[in-house]
């Protein structure tokens, strides 16, 4: 009964509420900026079993998760900003700190007419992707096509 107890409630980490349900492994991808590889290096560096769900944390195991999601002591290469623009330090953002990071590295893009920026202002792909099939954005349905008794 104490287990279904734990197992109902909702566990808030890092701004974001997941469902006690859950496992650990899985649960904490939901966190934005938190990758299955991170998720997997935090179970196993803070010994915590995948297995567990959400809801059987205690308080002591989530401000431990917590803080290394924050300040995640593992390879420069699971890092998501690797070489900051900015500070030039390879740093690992999670939440609204990532949202707002790449929105400021887009305007910074826009500002510098950068390709890039110009493919991010018209709404097209910036990495090179054709254009003749997909991203047809705008486009109404059936445009071209007379009803009857209309005239062009």
């Amino acid at each position: 009964m104490a287990q279904e107890k734990h197992e109902n409630r909702i566990v808030r980490i890092l701004s974001k509420d997941i469902e006690g349900r859950t496992k650990i492994y899985p649960g904490l991808t939901k966190i934005k900026g938190v990758s299955w590889t991170l998720s997997n290096a935090a179970c196993v560096l803070l010994k915590v079993d995948k297995t567990r769900t959400i809801g059987s944390l205690t308080e002591e195991e989530i401000e431990k998760i917590s803080a290394f999601l924050k300040k995640p002591d593992i390879p420069t290469h699971i890092l998501n900003r690797r070489n900051d623009f900015e500070s030039g330090e390879d740093k690992h953002l999670i939440g609204v700190d990532l949202e707002l990071t790449k929105e400021f590295d887009i305007k910074r893009l826009k500002k510098i007419k950068a390709y890039r920026g110009f493919r991010h202002m018209l709404g097209l792909p910036m990495r090179g992707q054709r254009t003749k099939s997909n991203f047809r954005k705008n486009r109404k349905k059936g445009s071209g096509i007379k009803k009857k008794g209309e005239q062009k």
